[in-house]
């Protein structure tokens, strides 16, 4: 069967309910797993000390879910096509909700660990098949409309996963951020059972047979796995300072470069390869990679700020964030019907420079007397381009692409995100290390015993504290211990500001890679516009 004919079956079949009841249901099962990859982070001392753990071994939590996770995406089309796409995703609903209750009831961190690596393998396949779904469910004039709909859950539920995670674990227990899966997985099971059915070209695909290639699936599972891995323990092993890490290195550069070149040849590969000989759709995955960054780094960076440098509580600092949250919210619908009106890379050439001007704008308001209402708008310039961007990259990934490869392009293209999110967190974690220490050492030059204004300043600092009753020589020690206090302090404050240069530059590079992509017809769906 031809590409034309499979498109013009496409073309002509429409499902048999409403839409926009499948967007709804598809997007809850993606916004359930993506809450998942952040609502334990906050958990983690409460798990560690409920099943007499160390702090280090419980962040295995959130790795093991992470790795499964990231294994199971690239293939997600390959298992798609090859067992059918409504079948498989209820499949990953029901490894996902089953897993998710032997978390909550989990004795031991070693079981816990066990069955987040299968709640992280069922979750792998949601994202990506409730995309696939949206894009052959609705026309093309309206499938950005349907991605707004799920880039809001894509985008939201990060944010307000540590926030609801925190609540839940305060107020009740940290099992309940696993139970509260079940009645959301249950219900979900039965409204894609009764609503979602796969598409002509989807059954035509099946059958051929399912061909198995076990050696793209080792390469795949090592390499992918020694890479996670080494992206999270990474920077508090010391990098290439530590064997363990510089093992998983070459394990991951070797069998990720084995994996291209075997999938390349092969006529039925897991992960079609060969998609990204176009520069758009290559184009489109850079994209998508960057934007997990920028989405990941700023969710660590400023609730990491507020609460260790500014003195914020997490209740508080959740606040500040949960602002940026809703302009996300109201903006997302709006860049979907744009899409219908505009080209998407100029959309996407807007998004990327707004979002390297918010970066950019973060490195003159980081200051350690920040106010709430500052804290506030800042947030919200730095998420303002992330609106722009998440639908328009979908849909440019689209582009070219035949409609029988949705699911292998909805698979990619979410792997390549969440892929950027866990690059953007160690990025920002090592770069905030290190250059703390680099401008400490600088600061540190001008509190030495022959400067005169540091003196200067600790001889008042020791005769405020000897004026509180303090004796002088404990005075004059506690000078300079708050003075040293005040210096790591200003320091990290540096390393913010040099963090979120960083990430301006980036989002200047992407601004100008935008203008390269191919020309796509407003509201016209995937197709180039003549």
């Amino acid at each position: 069967m031809s590409s034309a004919t499979l498109t013009l079956d496409q073309e002509a079949w429409r499902p048999k309910y409403n839409p926009w009841l499948i967007a709804v249901v598809v997007a809850l099962a993606a916004f359930m797993e993506v809450l998942d990859t952040s609502i334990a982070n906050v958990a983690l001392p409460y798990m560690a000390g409920n099943l007499g753990a160390s702090n280090d071994q419980s962040t295995w939590v959130l790795t093991s879910y992470l790795v499964s996770n990231a294994i199971i995406l690239p293939i997600s089309g390959w298992l798609a096509g090859n067992l059918g796409r409504k079948r498989f995703f209820m499949s990953c609903l029901t490894v996902f909700t089953v897993s998710s209750l032997l978390c909550g009831i989990a004795p031991s961190l070693g079981l816990l660990l066990f069955f987040r690596v299968l709640q992280g393998a069922g979750g792998g396949g949601l994202q990506p098949m409730a995309q696939a779904i949206l894009a052959d469910t609705f026309p093309p004039q309206q499938r950005g409309l349907a991605f707004a709909l799920y880039g809001i859950t894509a985008i939201m539920a990060p944010t307000i996963g540590p926030t609801l995670g925190g609540w839940i674990t305060f107020n009740y227990s940290w099992r309940w951020i696993f139970f509260i899966n079940l009645p959301v997985g249950v219900a979900t099971w039965f409204l894609v059972r009764r609503f979602v059915e796969d598409p002509p070209y989807l059954t035509r695909l099946k059958r051929g047979g399912v061909r198995l290639d076990y050696l793209g699936i080792a390469l795949l599972a090592l390499g992918i796995g020694a890479l996670q891995v080494l992206l999270d323990k990474g920077q508090e092993d010391d990098w290439f300072g530590s064997h363990f890490i510089t093992t998983l290195v070459l394990v991951a550069v070797v069998c990720l470069v084995a994996l291209v070149i075997w999938e390349w040849f092969q006529k039925a590969p897991i992960i079609d390869v060969r998609m990204f000989r176009s520069f758009n759709f290559a184009s489109a995955n850079l994209m998508m990679f960057t934007l997990g960054i920028l989405l990941f780094s700023s969710l660590v960076l400023m609730p990491q700020f507020l609460q260790t440098l500014v003195g914020y509580t997490s209740e508080l600092a959740g606040l500040a964030l949960s602002a940026g949250g809703l302009v996300l919210l109201f903006e997302m619908p709006i860049m979907g019907k744009l899409t219908t009106k505009l080209q998407a890379r100029y959309l996407i050439a807007v998004g990327w420079l707004a979002l390297s001007i918010g970066m950019f704008y973060s490195t003159k308001r980081i200051d350690l007397q920040i106010s709430f209402n500052a804290a506030v708008w800042l947030r919200i310039t730095q998420v303002i381009g992330l609106g722009f961007l998440f639908v328009p990259i979908t849909l440019v990934a689209y582009i070219g692409i035949p409609t029988e490869r949705n699911n292998s392009v909805a698979g990619i293209i979410n792997f390549m995100r969440n892929m950027g999110s866990s690059v953007g967190t160690s990025l920002v974690t090592t770069l905030i290390a290190r250059r703390s220490q680099y401008h400490q050492t600088i600061l540190v030059g001008y509190t030495r015993p022959d400067n005169p204004n540091f003196q200067n300043s600790v001889n008042g600092l020791t005769q405020q504290l000897a004026h509180s009753g303090l004796g002088t020589n404990e005075a004059h020690a506690q000078a300079y211990a708050r003075i040293y206090q005040a210096v790591q302090a200003q320091a990290a404050s540096l390393a913010y500001i040099d963090t979120f240069m960083v990430l301006a530059i980036g989002s200047a590079i992407m601004f100008f890679l935008a203008f390269m992509l191919k020309k796509n017809d407003p509201g016209g769906g995937p197709t180039i516009a003549e």
